[in-house]
């Protein structure tokens, strides 16, 4: 195999203007764009920073000691972020979550949560509020995060053997600490409790089998997700792409599955559950089975940008309006008209070409705008 070849890029992509249309277009919660995708999931980074540097992700290569990383005024403020949540709602969101980075970097991100939870969707029930974390201070805020409104967290763990797991985090961080921020995010009542794997062929596909019988019966839901070429720093290549089917075919050997239907329009996981009732799992597939055609989600950066795919190549400046002093109806009308035109399906068409190994492409860094 060939060597892996990181290049040194700013993981931001250009920036377009989020122009208000002249003909306003009003928040009804039924904002579809041009495939007849609606609006419904929306995700927020909270901050560009993470103590991890997973290969997949943010590579010590890349994001070193001397990377520059957002400036504090760059960043939204808490009420920037609930403001513009607000209209997103209104648009016919459902489900908001907190990503980064690592989100628990983010000083006193339980007011965030707190100003969150207020929201309400169109048809006047509580926006679904969850959170994605590496785990390695959820012992510590767990607790505060449920009294201040999180539903859900999901934890990201890439395998039970300690070896294995320091290596892939590239910090030395044990998982012992992250089993224990798991726990207490169980004890703090934020259930259900997902853990996402990503799996990265010739890495950590031995931990495959120990993760599934480490959560297998513990109410907490074990899922594998293909190794993405997001980005153009994590060095992707298709032969360390390692298929959900045949994670799947493996897991069978064990423990007998059987297929569950979606839980929600536009879920990214297939379900499958053990046939004796101990829990079930869940594949993401975003390399080998494309979901874009269902898609419902837009992205907004720490800093405003919001992103219609987890592969663009280019952001939309909502904070510009924020800061200008644009009314809440002009920034909805600039939302509404990114999303009418929305065209994008990378996923989709990747599998209609050559595999793009990111060096030729400028996209977004999955660690500027979360999984």
């Amino acid at each position: 195999m060939s060597e892996r070849a990181i290049p040194q890029v700013d993981p931001r992509t250009p920036v377009l203007p989020a122009r208000v249309p002249s003909i306003p277009i009003v928040a009804s919660g039924r904002l579809q764009d041009t495939f007849a995708r609606p609006l419904r999931d929306l995700r927020i980074s909270v901050t560009d920073r993470c103590n991890f540097r997973c290969s997949y992700c943010m590579p010590k290569e890349v994001f070193g000691k001397d990377y520059p990383y957002l400036p504090h005024a760059s960043l939204l403020s808490f009420e920037e972020i609930t403001r513009l949540a607000r209209l997103f709602v209104a648009h016919g969101v459902h489900k908001i979550r907190l990503t980064g980075g690592e989100p628990l970097l983010r000083k006193n991100i339980e007011v965030l949560v707190e100003q969150l939870s207020q929201l309400r969707t169109v048809e006047g029930e509580p926006v679904e509020l969850a959170l994605t974390t590496n785990g390695s201070v959820l012992a510590r805020k767990a607790q505060a995060l449920r009294d201040a409104g999180l539903r859900r967290v999901t934890v990201s763990l890439d395998g039970l053997d300690d070896a294995v797991f320091r290596r892939m985090n590239d910090v030395d961080f044990p998982v012992a600490q992250v089993l224990d921020g798991i726990a207490a995010a169980r004890a703090a009542g934020l259930d259900p409790i997902k853990v996402n794997m990503v799996v990265q062929r010739g890495t950590n596909e031995q931990e495959i089998l120990p993760m599934a019988r480490h959560f297998r019966g513990s109410g907490i839901v074990l899922r594998f997700i293909e190794y993405m070429d997001v980005g153009a720093t994590n060095g992707w290549r298709m032969d360390q792409v390692l298929p959900s089917a045949e994670v799947v075919k493996l897991l069978q050997q064990h423990f007998p599955l059987r297929p569950l239907d979606p839980t929600a329009p536009g879920e990214t996981a297939e379900r499958w559950a053990y046939e004796d009732g101990a829990g079930e799992i869940g594949v993401i597939s975003s390399v080998t089975r494309a979901f874009c055609s269902s898609c419902n989600r837009a992205r907004l950066s720490t800093e405003g940008r919001l992103y219609l795919c987890l592969f663009a190549e280019q952001g939309y400046d909502l904070r510009a309006l924020l800061r200008g002093g644009a009314s809440d109806d002009d920034i909805a009308s600039a939302i509404g008209l990114i999303w009418q035109g929305r065209t994008d399906r990378y996923s989709q068409l990747r599998g209609q070409q050559a595999p793009d190994t990111g060096g030729g492409r400028r996209r977004v860094e999955m660690s500027y705008i979360g999984g």
